[in-house]
């Protein structure tokens, strides 16, 4: 019920400070990042990430053929493989958000009416928790 409660207060403040972004597209008038600077943030964050090694941990030894030779060396081309699909498709996703950015930035009623959706989705899911139950 708590986190419920602070779904519902996050999406009552977003609601209520929606126009707060105004035509910058960022919080307290920082910057809008170019380009390279979005494909950056989305390398470092998805390298970065500790899932990632948790995930390809438990995943790749399922696919290494141990007797076809060098087993570390099919982990590391794994890898290698795995980690060129994740860059290319965090790059594409990273360009395509700083473009949308920038097109909602560009008019304070696209910006604000995002605040509002956001906000209104916050409190829905925050009422959903709230009322669904656990089956017993």
């Amino acid at each position: 019920m708590v986190g419920a409660a602070y779904l519902v207060w996050l999406g009552v403040q977003a609601l209520r400070h929606r126009g707060s972004l105004g035509g910058s597209g960022t919080p307290a008038g920082r910057p809008v990042r170019g380009d390279w600077q979005s494909v950056r943030q989305g390398f470092v964050v998805g390298v970065t990430n500790p899932k990632t090694f948790v995930i390809l941990a438990s995943v790749l030894p399922q696919f290494v053929d141990r007797g076809a030779g060098n087993v570390a060396l099919q982990m590391l081309e794994l890898g290698l493989v795995a980690v060129a699909i994740a860059l290319v498709c965090d790059s594409c996703w990273s360009l395509a958000a700083a473009r949308a950015r920038t097109w909602f930035a560009s008019s304070p009623a696209r910006t604000r009416a995002v605040g509002g959706v956001g906000g209104a989705s916050m409190v829905g899911l925050g009422v959903s928790l709230a009322v669904s139950g656990t089956p017993e």
